[in-house]
């Protein structure tokens, strides 16, 4: 009996697992795709119009902490001149898929 609830636990916690990097994949192909590019460079067409960083640049990656790309996607990017650079996703993603969403641009960095 032992053996088969273990082994249920510990089926849920994979499952589980899978689905969050699942959901990883799915909220940037969702949230950041269209303007970062599946890759992370930004070459989109809006990435361009929005001079949007090539992430996958290790010297980009250090120009921000943790803490400055969660307060950006929470709350959205504006230039000094006010206008809006990047939508807020604090409405659409929780704090904890946004720390995944950083874990994950954390991990295209050459």
């Amino acid at each position: 009996m032992k053996k088969i609830t273990l082994g249920i636990c510990l089926a849920v916690l994979f499952a589980g697992a899978a689905a969050s990097e699942a959901s990883v994949d799915d909220n940037w192909k969702k949230h950041c795709a269209s303007c970062h590019g599946k890759d992370g460079k930004g070459k989109t067409r809006a990435g361009r119009k929005a001079k949007v960083k090539d992430h996958t640049d290790a010297k980009v990656q250090a120009s921000y902490t943790d803490k400055q790309a969660f307060e950006n996607l929470k709350k959205g990017m504006k230039s000094d001149k006010g206008k809006e650079q990047m939508k807020a996703f604090g409405d659409k993603l929780s704090d904890a898929e946004i720390n995944e969403l950083i874990a994950f641009l954390r991990k295209l960095a050459k």
